[in-house]
This record gives C-alpha cells, structure tokens and sequence, in this order.
C-alpha cells in the first residue's frame, strides 16, 4: 500500500525546498529526463519513497492534463512534508527556470545589432529541430497502430479548418471519441495502489474549482486585462496532454494570435527556454513578461505563471483519492489514448505553422535546422548545447 512505501509527513518544508531547489537548477532535458532526476535523487539516494510507488505516481500524472515532471513533485512535495511541502517543491523546482526567463524578456526587448538579431534567429531555428523530435518521439510512442495515426490527422484536418483554441478543444475531444469508439484501453491494474494524504471533499472542492474556472474565467475574462491574461493560460494549461511540448501550439493561439506577443517574440521565447533547466511551462512567464500592453512585466509574468500551473495542480488534487478505482476502467484509458493520438497532430500542425514557417526562411536556414535535429536526434546532444550551436549559427548567417 501506499502508505507503506512513502514515507509521508516525515521530513519539513525546508527540506523538500533544498532538494527540489537542486532539482531545479541542474534539470535539464525535458520532462522525462526530471522524472529520472526525480528518480535519482528522491528514491534511489533519499529513499523518499519505493520504486513501485513512484512508478504509480509517474503513470497518474501521465494520465492527466498538465506539466507531469512538475505534478509528481508537486505530489512528492505533499507526500513528504503536506501542504507546505507542496509549496515548497513547486517554488523550488519552477523559480529558477521563470527568473531566467523573465531576465530574457526584459532583455530581449533591448537587444540590435547583427550578432544580437542572429542569437535570435537562431533561437527560433533551434525551435524547429525541438518540436520536430518531440513529433516524433510522441508518434511513436502515441500513434502506435494505424487507427490512432488516423486520429492525429484528423486533429490537423481540424486545426487546417478550425486554426484557433477551439479547434484545439475540437481536436481533442473528437481524438477523445474516436479513441473510445476504438475500445483499446485494457484496465490494466499493475503498480502499486496510490494511498492519497488528500481527502475525498478536498478532491471533489479541487475538480470543482478546475471546473468552474474553466467555464467561469471565459465569461468575465473581458472585465479586466489581468483576468483575460489568466483565462488564456489557465485554458492552455487545462488542456496539455502527452508532455511539455504541446503547450506551444495552446500558447500560441492564445498569445500570438490574440496580438499579445508577436510570432518572433514567442519563438525566440520558445528556443530560450530550451538551453534552461527546469520546467518548459516556465515559457508562460517569458509570455507574460513581454506582453504588449498590461498586465505585463514581473507581474504580467507571475500572473502567467500562476495560471498554467493552477489547474494541473487542481486536476491532480481531485484525481488522487479516485486514481486507484478510474485506472481500472477500459473506457478511460480508451478515451485518453484517443485524446493522446490527437494531441499528436495539433502538435504537429504547429510544427509547420508558427514553428518552421516562422523559423525557416531559406536552405540556409533549412541546414541550420537540420543540423540542430541530427544533433539532438542522431548524436544524442543534450538541448541546451544544441541551443548554443543553434544561436552561433544563427550569429553566422546573420553576418555573412
């Protein structure tokens, strides 16, 4: 049982702070290499918990909308040290990758010349080479049989004649019905049970919060900038399945297409954020940093933030005591691999537009790209190294 492989409530806030706050300055790589530093640090040297248990608590997290790497440690967090611990972990594990963002924000908006347009140019060729190997490391994994890849081209049919959030939203929930149709989830119950810290009424209060926030904030979103800043992202966080990467096309529709950011703004962001540690939602707070117009800056950032992380952590809070029981259901696990599949496809629209139609001008633009893909793909070079060869690169053909 749960209980008997974590060892909850017995270290402090502070504690959790220190080693998530490690975590999160040495990080690199994306939300599966966190889920091994996770592993590393917190279960194989800390003990914090057994390996079953983290196995089950990495499938849940999976399962759900969100930043994964981001809800385990936020679960970690909880388990260790309760609410406070929670805190602790997200703080730690969020502020360094979000400080750095938001200097780049502050400073990208001040930089010319050659060698500062070439950095930049570079960042958004560097981005390409990232969402194609995500494209097609979660097609693999995702798309496995040729009823599921039928999905994610039907999530790009969508997209080509509905090319906004809704389309997104349209997108998903026909992946999600198609997947259903399909019938090939199996109920599979292996792993050991989740024995949740977190009550049935706290749960029930967190869905209904999530709930109501995504039906509310659309309503009286045009009240305020602030409360239009966070219904965009709060929407976009709600609505991230299958891993860091797909938050770029739900930002973008609801960044670049709303005029809050331009295109070469957001994939300069984009690219940043791949040479950091740390979560890839920290790109929200580079997003609200740059905002034309307010609420932008540190508090256009904080707010930006606050609400990509807000419902994962909501969704997660609800999901914990119910995982054990829904996990069991074929229908479920149907659902989410249709709304998976699709998840694919919006993906890889977005990889054609904004991505390589605003990253890729001519061959030499194409070569940079392609060597920035072999190097992550064939060669195996962590990002943030492809990032620096990206920006010289980028340096390069702005200066010949």
């Amino acid at each position: 049982m749960w209980a008997d492989t974590v060892r909850s409530g017995q270290g402090t806030p502070g504690e959790v702070f220190a080693a998530f706050l490690k975590l999160g300055v040495t990080s690199f790589g994306g939300p599966i290499a966190h889920l091994g530093y996770y592993r590393d640090e917190l279960v194989v040297r800390r003990k914090w918990l057994s390996e079953s248990a983290y196995g089950d608590l990495v499938a849940l997290c999976q399962f759900l909308p969100g930043p994964a790497s981001s809800q385990v440690g936020f679960a970690l967090g909880m388990m260790r040290a309760g609410w406070l611990g929670a805190l602790a972990a997200f703080v730690a594990f969020t502020l360094p990758s979000a400080l750095l963002m938001v200097i780049f924000a502050l400073v990208a908006v001040n930089l010319s010349g050659p060698v500062a347009m070439g950095v930049l140019h570079g960042l958004k060729i560097v981005a390409v080479a990232v969402v194609a190997q995500a494209v097609m490391g979660m097609a693999k994994n995702l798309c496995p049989d040729k009823e599921r890849a039928a999905i994610a081209v039907s999530a790009v049919a969508v997209l080509a004649v509905l090319p906004t959030a809704f389309g997104m939203v349209g997108a998903i929930m026909l992946g999600a019905v198609l997947g259903l149709l399909l019938g090939r989830g199996s109920g599979n119950t292996s792993g050991g049970a989740i024995f949740s810290v977190v009550s049935r009424p706290i749960a029930i209060a967190a869905l209904g919060c999530w709930l109501g926030l995504l039906v509310v904030l659309p309503l009286i979103a045009g009240q305020s900038a602030g409360l239009s800043l966070f219904d965009g992202f709060y929407r976009a966080g709600s609505l991230v399945f299958g891993g860091g990467h797909v938050v770029l096309p739900l930002l973008q529709a609801e960044t670049v297409e709303q005029g809050w950011v331009t295109e070469h703004q957001f994939l300069a962001g984009y690219g940043a954020a791949q040479a950091l540690p740390g979560p890839l939602f920290t790109f929200a707070a580079y997003l609200g940093a740059v905002k034309s117009g307010e609420p932008n800056g540190i508090f256009g950032a904080v707010l930006a933030l606050a609400a990509i992380f807000a419902p994962g952590y909501l969704v997660l809070v609800g999901t914990l005591p119910f995982w054990d029981r829904f996990r069991t259901m074929a229908r479920a696990q149907s659902l989410m691999q249709g709304a998976n599949a699709a998840v694919v496809g919006i993906l890889g629209a977005a990889l054609y537009s904004p991505v390589f139609t605003g990253g890729i001008h001519d061959l030499k633009d194409l070569a940079l790209g392609l060597l920035c893909f072999v190097l992550l793909t064939a060669w195996m070079k962590p990002p943030w190294m492809v990032v620096i060869v990206a920006a010289l690169g980028g340096i390069l053909l702005e200066v010949a």
